[in-house]
């Protein structure tokens, strides 16, 4: 899947670990890379429910938007960067047609 990010700083953590590293620590850097490059290998939304770091879409005021874990209790909050979303005719999204996605944020929300 292609990936973008919401700003520099968290595509510039993504392009150089030591920069990460320094921010973030280092298990959370780690972290990062690894979701990162679970999600380079994905084709599809569809395909995230098989990676490890649970994965999963949010509610509320996030409605839209899909998080998973890094160091407990940080997460990793990301949305698809296709608009409009696809959607089937019951409004549902279309999973497999979302193949791009962008990185919005690190942070402890609970």
């Amino acid at each position: 899947m292609d990936i973008t990010f919401a700003d520099k700083k968290l595509e510039k953590w993504a392009n150089n670990f030591a920069s990460a590293q320094k921010k973030l620590g280092n298990e959370r850097a780690v972290l990062y890379h690894k979701r990162l490059g679970d999600l380079y290998d994905t084709v599809c939304f569809n395909d995230l429910r098989f990676l490890p770091g649970n994965f999963h879409t949010l509610s509320g005021n996030r409605n839209g938007q899909w998080s998973c874990n890094l160091d407990h209790p940080y997460r990793l909050i990301f949305e698809p960067a296709v608009k409009p979303i696809p959607r089937n005719e019951h409004g549902t999204p279309i999973l497999s047609e979302m193949k791009i996605v962008e990185i919005i944020e690190i942070v402890d929300y609970h």
